[in-house]
């Protein structure tokens, strides 16, 4: 029991950072408050892609904010997976423009911790699984509304 407990903090920690960070990333598209997120574009994309620098920016916010909002829902090791590819475009892009180096370690970090969740989410829908239902444990059949 007390390492399920362990397991539920790790878990909720991961979920509300995985979910919350790349909301509010997203929405910051927008406003430019934590910084000016274009400098971090690989001029190649929107060239690419025939969109301004800051339309781009902004889809870019919109998919940030439904992958934040999707790790609070049932959908969380779905979003945990979709969050960590993020990361890893968000990094490979820095990388191929050579700037930025530092942010992209950090996003590849940031993608193993999506990529925990994602495995920690699979083992907690398992175990739900096998718990509901079962003689002795009635409140089994509402653990995954937690």
């Amino acid at each position: 029991m007390a390492n399920r407990s362990r397991l539920n903090v790790a878990w909720w920690t991961l979920r509300v950072g995985l979910g919350a960070g790349p909301f509010l990333a997203g929405l910051d598209k927008f406003f430019n408050r934590l910084t000016s997120w274009d400098m971090y574009l690989n001029p190649a994309i929107p060239q690419l892609l025939h969109v301004a620098p800051t339309t781009f920016m902004h889809i870019v916010g919109v998919v940030e904010m439904i992958a934040g909002i999707l790790v609070f829902t049932r959908f969380t090791r779905y979003a945990a997976y979709i969050v960590m590819a993020w990361l890893l475009a968000i990094s490979a892009s820095l990388v191929t423009q050579g700037l930025f180096l530092d942010i992209a370690v950090r996003d590849v970090e940031l993608a193993l911790g999506a990529f925990v969740l994602a495995k920690l989410t699979e083992v907690r829908e398992v175990e739900e699984a096998s718990s509901v239902g079962q003689v002795g444990d009635p409140a089994g059949a509402f653990r995954h509304l937690a």
